[in-house]
Formats: C-alpha cells, structure tokens, sequence
C-alpha cells in the first residue's frame, strides 16, 4: 500500500520529468522543477507546470512553496504565498492532479526560468478537523475547482 510520494502526471510521460527529491539528509522539502522553460514578464502571474502529481493519506496535504534562492536570485514569489495540494487532488478527472507553481515576477525585468530549474519546495503536513465538522463535498475537477 502507497502511503505518499510522487508520480508523473498523465500526458506528462514522454517528457519524463524528475520526481522530486529531497536535497539533504534533514530537509522538510521535495525540490521540484519546471516541466517546460516559461518566461514570466515583470508584474506577471503564471502556472508553471512540473508534470507531476502527488498522492498521500486522507489526513495530509502537501504544501507548496518557493525555494528560498528563488526571490533573490529571480524576483520571484509565490502569487498564493503557499500552495495546498489537498489528497483529492491525486487523479482528479480534470487534469490528474498536476502540480503547478503560480508564479510572480516582482522584478522589473523579464524572467526566464528553464526547464530543469528546481522552482519550489513541498512538505507533507497532517492536518486536524474541527469538532463541529462537517464537509460532504467531494472534488470534481482540478486547479481552482473547489467552492464553485
């Protein structure tokens, strides 16, 4: 049984993009990388995609956030500060759960970030339910999709 970790998302295999990995022996965070080169024009927001999807237990989420070399060395933040890639994500009908990165250029020049580049980090995290709890929904779709 697969309790969390990584796969390539589907419509993503001929590209074969690295799972992502940890760097160093205490890391929290899984580097992972641009699927494809993106440029991103001053002030502009954009997914970049890393054709890889997540799959965890029901109790846990991965969190999404830049690598902390990003903003000094790109000008680049994460537009939602942190991402939350929740477990009913994995294989959603829409887009199969792909990761993507939302991506701002905060600098006054354009930015150029080449596929292979290491551009985030995620962390698996346990979350806890509320006493009074009581979410019956259940995902449809992919990115964005939730509360529609």
């Amino acid at each position: 049984m697969k309790t969390r970790g990584f796969e390539i998302a589907r419509g993503f295999e001929e590209l074969k993009p690295n799972l992502p990995k940890r760097s160093t022996t205490f890391a929290a965070g899984y580097d992972f990388e641009s699927i494809e080169t993106v440029t991103l024009q001053p002030n502009e927001i954009k997914l970049v995609p890393t054709g890889i999807k997540a799959y965890m237990q029901e109790d846990e989420y991965l969190a999404l956030y830049v690598r902390s070399s990003v903003p000094l060395k790109k000008g680049l933040i994460k537009a939602n500060s942190t991402g939350i890639i929740d477990s009913d994500y994995y294989n959603n009908p829409d887009n199969d759960g792909h990761i993507m990165f939302q991506l701002l250029n905060i600098s006054s020049g354009v930015v150029i970030i080449e596929r292979g580049e290491r551009i985030g980090q995620g962390i698996f995290q346990k979350f806890l339910l509320a006493d009074d709890d009581q979410a019956d929904g259940e995902r449809s779709s992919g990115f964005g999709s939730t509360g529609k």
